[in-house]
């Protein structure tokens, strides 16, 4: 059985907002979209401590704070004037552009 391919509204270097879960309300930029999990990375959002190996001789080792992924279903796009929303498609000049719901104008 093969899997179909999910289009995602969200896309590397956009604006979100975290819309559920612990981290509701806080706002990042998207590092990287994993299709294939459904999953985003958003810079400075679910941090989690993780133990790292010392690797050098002058490398420290111990405890960092990363980033963990967030589902796709938890961010929403943020609009420049309207905040968190909802986006559509629309064509503009034979190109494909994303379109704000609240306002139609183009992300």
């Amino acid at each position: 059985m093969e899997k179909t391919k999910t289009v995602f509204r969200v896309k590397k270097d956009d604006e979100v907002r975290v819309m559920a879960g612990r981290e509701k309300g806080k706002s990042g930029r998207v590092l990287k979209v994993d299709h294939a999990k459904g999953r985003v990375l958003v810079e400075g959002v679910n941090m989690v401590k993780k133990a790292v190996k010392k690797k050098k001789q002058n490398d420290r080792g111990g405890i960092i704070e990363v980033e963990s992924s967030l589902h796709i279903s938890n961010v929403k796009l943020v609009c420049k004037k309207c905040g968190p929303v909802r986006t559509g498609y629309k064509f503009e000049n034979d190109k494909k552009v994303r379109i704000c719901k609240k306002c139609g104008e183009v992300v």
